[in-house]
């Protein structure tokens, strides 16, 4: 069958389409064969050895994906020909053999491509602003990189949960986008960005999510209401930075890490409680993934340069099957 490895950690230069053999069920595994397949962030970071793990090259690319069960053990939970969501190592392929635990139903009202956005993307901003930011019906909650696949996810659960949205973005093109997704306001980052955000919160933000930190680290801090919470994501902005503790005391304020993938190896039975409510969100059209750009298989490379190039916005997906 045809897959997407990983041969050089050159970046989206060291991906290719090759043969793969067929995965087989069994031992409380899911046959499903995959429709779309999702690109984040942290497959760029994998392609390119910068992520915290590193597997053994060539390595199958992807890690999560949504298509059809093939073939189940009743005792899985699942049947054939039920829509799925997965995650796993090895979903930027025609068919896929996940774990019974990380396999979910897909809503209905979503198609394949939105599927594909819900494990990585929304279980993250599910995470981080419900568990880890705290984040309640009437706060103000400020989201950067508001237009890209967790950021737009993070627009969506924040509007659910009941709370106003600022979004920070990079230019007009994804202040549309975010203001598509929820946002109540776009704020373009720039020299005034933190004026203009003061601006429209008043004493300042409740919950900060940020993905992006960077240089823009220190003003976010400065953005935070007095007992606000700036929830850490990642670190798309390039650079990890650092921070005066005695600003965290006198200030009165929370730094927060949400590391996701970390905590499942933690706390697994997260995530069917995560699911669940995510679930309820797409019944009750607050959760609505934008996809914006969907590549065949075979240009599994130019979608992760459309993450490199700060180009991407919403969810980015490989077309695996109509």
């Amino acid at each position: 069958m045809r897959a997407v490895a990983v041969e050089r950690l050159t970046g989206p230069d060291g991906v290719a389409l090759v043969e793969r053999p067929e995965p087989a069920a069994g031992d409380g595994r899911v046959l499903i064969e995959v429709h779309a397949a999702g690109v984040s962030f942290p497959d760029l970071l994998l392609s390119q050895g910068l992520y915290q793990a590193r597997p053994e090259l060539p390595f199958p690319a992807g890690v999560e994906g949504a298509g059809r069960v093939l073939e189940a053990a009743p005792s899985s939970g699942f049947r054939a020909g039920q829509r799925v969501v997965f995650s796993g190592r090895g979903s930027w392929a025609e068919r896929v053999a996940a774990a019974g635990s990380d396999v979910f139903p897909l809503p209905e009202r979503l198609t394949m491509a939105q599927g594909a956005a819900l494990l990585m993307n929304y279980h993250t901003a599910h995470f981080g602003l419900i568990r880890r930011g705290r984040l309640a019906g009437g706060e103000t909650l400020l989201v950067h990189g508001a237009a890209g696949g967790v950021g737009s996810a993070a627009v969506q659960v924040g509007k659910a949960v009941g709370a106003r949205v600022i979004a920070v973005v990079s230019d007009e093109r994804k202040a549309e986008v975010a203001t598509r997704v929820g946002a109540d306001s776009s704020v373009l980052f720039g020299e005034d960005w933190l004026q203009r955000v003061r601006d429209l919160s008043g004493d300042g933000v409740d919950v900060v999510f940020d993905p992006v930190a960077g240089d823009r680290f220190d003003d976010t801090v400065r953005a935070l209401a007095p007992e606000g919470r700036l929830v850490i994501i990642g670190f798309a902005g390039g650079s990890i930075p650092r921070l005066s503790v005695n600003r965290v005391l006198f200030r009165n304020i929370d730094i927060v890490g949400a590391a996701w993938g970390a905590f499942l190896e933690h706390g697994p039975d997260i995530r069917a409680g995560t699911h669940a409510d995510l679930v309820r969100m797409v019944e009750e059209g607050f959760v609505d993934p934008l996809v914006g750009a969907a590549l065949p298989l075979e240009r599994a490379a130019d979608a992760l340069r459309l993450l490199a190039d700060r180009q991407a916005v919403g969810k980015v997906v490989l077309t695996v099957r109509d």
